[in-house]
């Protein structure tokens, strides 16, 4: 649901972009790849198609969801998915099976998806019952996962009427990652490992030192899309609504004064070597702002969401191709040190980013 009052009118790009950003983005994602060249069953496609299905909810014009639905094909049969399911990152894409499901009726998305929730069953996890990052990892929780499979956990258990475990197992891991993680100026470490083992989990409480944009911002939007569709009387919503309120407080310490964004590093603007990281401002403007209209955070954080708005709205230009073009895309990040994370790639056009745009333009677009 758009939250008009968010917009900021006379923005000085105003008259260079297209009048439906999101329609611009997803005809021009459409024109440079068919489903069949759009990648395999990799998270961030899945990011992306979601903010298309989002965009396919708002408008209905049937060719927008059957670029996703013929994408989906490409894996999904009667038998369901080949895919080994070993990392939370490959049950991403498995948030557009209950989404086919309730469209088409089609039985083989219930198939698929029936199979990535018995997978949980046997998942691997830290002694505290938290869902590792990928069985290479042992021990390890990333903030990345939890969007992975959480999102995907409880659209399934609503949809297909296993709502006590799945709302509960999604809430638990929550917790669980959150007590990790978690930093006292508001943000989020990256990643922890259980046993201090890992290079980058060494005096720091078993955890990463790095507090990077990405990571932190997928924490942001699981909480908002668990609270989307956890019950009013569940007992998780009270500490899901705890952490909204705690990163909120960070996005507003860190947010850049003048541009509206945050850096790559979020709490290290002024390092040289840092840069205004697209997607994530997309994923906290995006987070602000739902947070905002459910009542979780006051209206004190609307100019901080308008500003995150208006500001990744300025990555946005269209080319000499007539096609858009979104530019400072961070490429897909392990867990490292700040110079790890200040030499990632600033890509252009990178499915992270158009993903976090489409979901963030849908909830704020005027």
């Amino acid at each position: 649901m758009a939250l008009g009052s968010l917009a900021v009118p006379g923005r000085a790009q105003a008259a260079q972009l297209p009048a439906d950003v999101s329609r611009a983005v997803i005809d021009s994602t459409m024109a440079r790849f068919t489903p069949a060249a759009f990648g395999g069953w990799e998270y961030h496609k899945a990011l992306y198609l979601y903010g298309q299905y989002l965009f396919y909810r708002r408008t209905g014009e049937s060719k927008y969801f059957d670029y996703i639905k013929a994408w989906v094909d490409r894996f999904v049969t009667d038998s369901g998915i080949s895919n080994q399911l070993n990392s939370l990152d490959s049950m991403r894409p498995a948030q557009l099976l209950p989404l086919l499901y309730a469209e088409t009726g089609l039985r083989k998305y219930r198939t698929a998806a029936d199979q990535v929730r018995r997978r949980l069953n046997t998942y691997p996890r830290t002694t505290d019952g938290a869902l590792i990052h990928n069985i290479n990892a042992t021990g390890q929780l990333w903030c990345d996962g939890v969007y992975m499979a959480l999102p995907f956990l409880a659209l399934y258990g609503r949809t297909f009427g296993d709502a006590q475990y799945c709302y509960d197992e999604a809430g638990k891991n929550m917790a669980v990652y959150f007590k990790h993680l978690k930093s006292d100026n508001g943000l989020m470490f990256h990643a922890y490992d259980e046993d201090g083992s890992a290079p980058w989990a060494k005096g720091n409480g078993g955890r990463s030192t790095v507090h990077w944009g990405r990571a932190i911002g997928w924490f942001g939007m699981t909480c908002v899309e668990l609270l989307e569709v956890l019950p009013a009387d569940h007992p998780r919503r009270a500490a899901l609504i705890d952490m909204v309120r705690h990163l909120a407080a960070g996005y507003r310490r860190y947010q850049g004064a003048w541009t509206g964004m945050w850096y790559q590093v979020v709490n290290k603007s002024t390092d040289t070597r840092n840069w205004r990281e697209t997607s994530c401002s997309a994923m906290f403007t995006f987070t602000l702002s739902r947070a905002v209209q459910r009542g979780y955070l006051g209206p004190e954080y609307l100019p901080v969401a308008a500003k995150g708005y208006q500001g990744v709205l300025g990555q946005l230009s269209i080319g000499s191709d007539g096609l858009t073009r979104i530019v400072d895309i961070c490429e897909g990040t392990n867990v490292g040190d700040e110079d790890y994370y200040f030499n990632r790639l600033r890509r252009v056009n990178d499915s992270h980013g158009l993903g976090a745009f489409l979901i963030m333009n849908e909830q704020l677009r005027a």
